[in-house]
């Protein structure tokens, strides 16, 4: 029997050359699939063949078929016919060619039309190197790597300039295998979207699932958003937190880009007041995958082009490591403007950088290489002078150089107390009793004196003293002029209510003196 239209793309027709007369004078058909060549595994697929209004009878041959060939009528008057595949399989994947008679005899074979199935294997993962985000004019590698064993790689562009490539697969040094694709220059003109599959050399149309869409953000230059958060730069694992970009250039839309990332979020832009834009970027609870540096990017509308990026914000993320470091303070808890002190973080396990936070600023925590001392990992932040703005409390963390951006349990809080006073009397002392009875211990530094030379996380902080601006004063300093201008001050007073008390006792004299006078005259 025959093979009904269900299995039409298994027939092979096979027409010998004497059978085909004429061929020169019919022209040859079109085949194409709908709705496409590329068919993911277990969805249905359409083969058309289109010849002319004289076709009597369609004829489809899949090559490497020794099946006997069939015939496809058209339904009705008209020039092509359909065969349609249910569900795609690996056995339906393969090339074809279609012919189709007439009443002067058979057509020539139509072009080749390669069939293709997916999602026989595991996607590959899908990398931009060294980042999707490109600035125009640039180049950048495409990386497609799977643990498959794939010896062949196909990329394909979306979008209107579709286009495609298959290179060789080879060994990365992890084990798996990779294919790498150079792409560029990559200019704003259009849309940069691409996806990537692996197969075997011996079934080269059975490919795997389609890896993630990887779409690149071309850099420009216009005017560069600003990146921030609302929690600071330390948040703790779990909590629940938000990325905000904003700028007044007036964009449409922002994206969101992690440094060693490959997703990029976008929001649609709103606008909370005139003249600003924003964007809300919720990462959720905090967890170790958030640690790292972020950047955002504006846009107007369907542009590909983007903007300079923003400043880079950090996101360190606490309680990731067990180690809780102490936090500890000389010479006193409380001190007077223009002490020295001196902020001690130390913990007993291993530890490569402590850092040093103030409740409430939005700058990053100061940074400073561990030292080993007797066994224990430790870190002096120094600060001097002291001013009344080095008031607040501090926690420090710790964190290994394998990963930066994962920080310890916060130390106990230290609150720093800068007292007025007098310059010349000492500072006062908190006695060990005071210190241990308190919840929050009191500490006597600020992270203001402190200047952090790089934006390398792996680069010891330097400490710096601050040195006083130009007309600085301390407080003491000022209360003391202040006392002694008011005793001035209130000196003048009384020594002008004497005089003219002084004054007026003498004009009521000469008034008596005047009208005794004038009564001796008068006798």
């Amino acid at each position: 029997m025959a093979p009904g239209p269900s299995t039409l793309l298994g027939l092979a027709l096979c027409l010998a050359q004497t059978a085909r007369t004429q061929q020169g004078t019919i022209p040859k058909p079109t085949i194409w699939a709908e709705p496409g060549s590329v068919v993911p595994l277990g969805t249905p697929v359409t083969v058309w063949c289109q010849g002319t209004l004289e076709a009597q009878v369609f004829h489809l041959d899949k090559e490497g078929t020794s099946v006997p060939w069939d015939r496809q009528k058209p339904p009705g008057p008209g020039d092509k016919a359909q065969l349609a595949i249910p569900q795609m399989t690996e056995q339906h994947a393969g090339s074809y060619q279609c012919y189709y008679s007439t009443p002067t005899g058979w057509s020539e074979g139509s072009d080749r039309l390669e069939l293709v199935v997916t999602g026989s294997y595991s996607k590959p993962s899908f990398l931009a190197l060294p980042s999707p985000v490109v600035t125009s004019g640039r180049n950048v590698i495409l990386q497609c790597l799977s643990l498959q064993g794939f010896n062949r790689f196909f990329l394909t562009k979306e979008g209107e300039d579709e286009s495609s490539w298959t290179v060789d697969g080879e060994r990365h040094p992890d084990g798996q295998i990779q294919a790498l694709f150079p792409v560029g220059p990559v200019t704003p003109g259009h849309r940069w979207t691409f996806r990537c599959y692996g197969f075997y050399r011996h079934t080269p149309r059975v490919w795997s699932a389609p890896s993630d869409p990887l779409e690149l953000l071309v850099s420009g230059l216009s005017g560069k958003p600003s990146l921030l958060t609302l929690q600071g730069p330390v948040v703790t694992s779990g909590q629940n937190l938000t990325l905000q970009c904003r700028s007044d250039v007036g964009y449409t839309r922002f994206a969101l880009s992690k440094v060693g990332g490959q997703d990029l979020p976008q929001r649609p832009a709103r606008r909370p007041q005139v003249g600003l834009a924003q964007a809300d970027f919720p990462l959720g609870p905090v967890g170790t995958i958030h640690g790292g540096r972020y950047r955002c990017y504006g846009g107007h509308g369907l542009s590909s082009e983007w903007s300079a990026p923003s400043e880079p914000l950090e996101l360190l993320v606490a309680g990731r490591l067990r180690d809780r470091p102490s936090l500890s303070v000389r010479p006193s808890p409380s001190v007077a403007p223009g002490e020295n002190v001196t902020l001690l973080c130390q913990s007993g396990n291993r530890t490569d950088t402590f850092l040093l936070s103030k409740e409430g600023a939005a700058h990053r925590p100061l940074r400073l290489r561990s030292q080993g001392q007797d066994g224990r990992y430790q870190a002096e932040f120094s600060l001097s002078p002291v001013t009344s703005a080095h008031g607040g409390t501090y926690r420090c963390y710790g964190s290994l150089s394998t990963d930066p951006y994962l920080l310890s349990q916060p130390s106990e809080p230290l609150a720093l107390v800068v007292s007025g006073g007098s310059e010349d009397q000492p500072a006062p002392q908190w006695s060990q009793e005071q210190q241990s009875s308190s919840s929050v211990k009191r500490v006597g530094w600020a992270g203001d004196g402190c200047t952090d030379p790089s934006t390398s996380l792996h680069t010891a902080l330097v400490p710096v003293p601050a040195l006083p601006r130009p007309g600085w004063v301390t407080r003491a300093r000022l209360t003391w002029y202040l006392s002694v201008l008011i005793g001035v001050s209130v000196t003048f007073v009384l020594l002008l209510l004497v005089l003219l008390f002084l004054f007026l006792l003498h004009r009521g004299q000469d008034r008596r003196r005047k009208s005794g006078a004038a009564v001796s005259d008068a006798h």
